[in-house]
């Protein structure tokens, strides 16, 4: 009984910490236009936009720590925490 208790414990924390994963990051957007990206994060699409002349944060929704965002400069892989700075629509990783 204490053993399958155990297990059943085990598989909820697993399936929270999944829920909880995210890819938060830090950016600065030095255009003045707003950027709306594709980013894939285990094997799902999703938009993420980007406002212009600012400073922000952005959180990424998943379960992963790492993502990957489609730019007008091709692709960039991104992992929680990094700081990027955007400039003519391209992303750098600082």
């Amino acid at each position: 009984m204490k053993k399958s208790l155990f297990l059943v414990a085990i598989a909820m924390f697993l399936n929270v910490a999944d829920v909880l994963a995210a890819v938060t990051i830090r950016y600065y957007n030095k255009d003045s236009k707003v950027h709306t990206m594709k980013v894939y994060m285990n094997g799902q699409t999703k938009e993420v936009k980007f406002s212009g002349s600012t400073t922000a944060s952005v959180t990424i929704q998943g379960s992963g720590k790492k993502c990957i965002i489609e730019t007008p400069c091709g692709k960039i892989e991104v992992n929680d925490g990094d700081k990027v700075e955007i400039k003519n629509g391209c992303i750098k990783i600082n």
